[in-house]
């Protein structure tokens, strides 16, 4: 029975390991939007919907795998020469699933701070548009203003 926990416990973190390539792909695709002029705020909310869900998989995986560890941690650590090969590959894993996660975290970071800055570059242009259609309003307004002023001023000289 312990020995079939065990096999649950690798092939999640095998599943762990996939999903975190899932999320590195899912990184650079958001990394290249971010890059890209004319991103559509419907693209950018996709990606982050992907990677919420991913996220969580990752999370559901991770309770299951610390469930099955109680059931079996005792039998692991009294029979460790029975299961060394699945505890080195669990190692092996964990070690590749740490990786992947520090490697995840600089690419978040780093996308951090591209959202951060196209977020300041549509607050600009939202700016600059404002700033037009005000500039046009005072226009018009003082077009009407003179031409309301020459007719008072024609009808003035009759």
């Amino acid at each position: 029975m312990e020995a079939d926990y065990i096999k649950i416990m690798v092939e999640s973190l095998e599943k762990k390991r996939d999903i975190l390539d899932k999320i590195t792909e899912q990184n650079r695709q958001q990394k290249l939007l971010l890059s890209d002029p004319n991103l559509l705020p419907e693209d950018f909310e996709k990606n982050m919907e992907n990677k919420s869900r991913l996220v969580e998989q990752l999370n559901l995986l991770d309770e299951g795998f610390e469930q099955m560890f109680e059931r079996v941690k005792e039998t692991l650590q009294g029979n460790r020469e029975q299961y060394a090969a699945e505890i080195a590959a669990m190692q092996e894993l964990i070690r590749d699933i740490t990786a992947k996660t520090n490697a995840i975290q600089a690419q978040e970071v780093r996308n951090r701070e591209d959202v951060t800055r196209k977020f300041a570059e549509v607050r600009d242009q939202v700016k600059g548009v404002r700033n037009s259609q005000k500039v046009v309003r005072q226009y018009y307004q003082n077009m009407v203003k003179q031409s309301s002023f020459s007719a008072q001023v024609i009808d003035n000289k009759k």
